[in-house]
């Protein structure tokens, strides 16, 4: 009886000491948009490697839905409670979620935004993103190197992310009117461009399904629709599905942004023309990073150099290489790709 008390001691103490050391790892919060799209995935799964890399606990929290700012909101309020050391976030609203941000940091939490900017994006104490308004300067440069005389004139559809226009959603959209030639009215805000050649935008949600429906709105508008840009792949493989559906997909094109397998292999069976890849697991995996830094009484992350934020990169991927500039073909980016 005395040996089995000692060892249930042993064991107790020994647990005791386990919990305690679980207890100092630096805990590290992941907030991402949903946990459905791949992107997003793609994401956890580089916090979660770099998270076992750098002895933190990682802490993983999404949206319901694209938009859905209440759930981030109650996600940054469950990490403040636990004591968190740092906060990762692709923010859903990059507006609303700031009241929420300023509580963490507050409490003396880092709070780096990845590849959506707050707004305003110093409501943040880093941001490690893309560029996205490189990302759309680029297809938007590629698609009137493409056409050639026929950029002259173009009917262009703009398929956006939704109503809230949050920074991401205009920097794709603005960096690709830039690309095309296109004057900005205010290039912090979509659709007050004055260009003939602009048949509309829509909102896609970001979705297949809001991609054909968002298309399917713009055809009637102008059935002569010849370029279709959209804010992610999912969103152009729906846009692709309406033209086809009015035998309009081998005559028009379609420019995107993210660099998803799914989309690389649009890219490879022609149903995209070009895409701009980015790349979520070294975003977060960054970031990972910078909060062990900041825990173990480093400073705060600093931004590349002529940016306001921590800048991962952004290729050009197309199979029809448009004069000089540089692009990656379909195979090289599916060694690249996530999702």
């Amino acid at each position: 009886m005395r040996q089995s008390f000692g060892l249930f001691a042993a064991l107790a103490l020994t647990l005791g000491a386990t919990s305690a050391f679980a207890a100092d790892k630096p805990i590290v919060g992941l907030i991402t948009k949903t946990n459905t799209n791949p992107f997003f995935v793609k994401m956890k799964a580089g916090a979660e490697e770099a998270a076992k890399a750098n002895d933190v606990e990682l802490r993983s929290f999404a949206g319901k839905v694209d938009g859905d700012n209440e759930s981030q909101v109650a996600a940054i309020e469950n990490l403040i409670a636990a004591g968190a050391k740092g906060i990762l976030i692709t923010p859903n609203d990059s507006r609303a979620i700031v009241p929420a941000v300023e509580k963490a940091r507050a409490a003396g939490i880092l709070v780096i935004a990845l590849d959506t900017p707050l707004d305003p994006a110093n409501a943040a104490d880093a941001t490690f993103a893309t560029d996205n308004f490189m990302a759309g300067q680029l297809i938007g440069q590629w698609a009137a190197k493409t056409l050639g005389a026929k950029a002259a004139s173009a009917k262009i559809a703009l398929l956006d992310l939704n109503v809230n226009q949050i920074s991401v959603d205009v920097a794709r959209d603005q960096g690709f009117l830039k690309g095309f030639g296109i004057d900005l009215g205010n290039p912090a805000k979509i659709g007050d461009e004055k260009d003939a050649r602009i048949v509309g935008h829509d909102v896609t949600l970001g979705s297949e399904e809001g991609g054909r429906k968002a298309m399917e709105n713009l055809l009637q508008k102008d059935p002569g629709i010849s370029l279709v840009y959209t804010i992610n792949e999912p969103a152009a493989a729906g846009a692709y599905e309406a033209l086809r559906s009015v035998g309009r997909d081998k005559d028009v094109l379609i420019v995107s942004v993210d660099g998803g397998c799914p989309g690389v292999r649009n890219v490879k069976d022609g149903v995209i023309g070009a895409t701009s890849m980015q790349f979520p697991l070294l975003m977060a995996a960054k970031g990972v990073e910078a909060v062990k830094a900041f825990a173990s009484g480093g400073g705060k992350p600093k931004a590349s150099p002529g940016l306001d934020f921590v800048n991962t990169g952004v290729e050009l991927v197309t199979d029809k290489p448009a004069g000089e500039m540089p692009s990656i073909d379909s195979a090289a980016a599916l060694k690249k790709c996530w999702g």
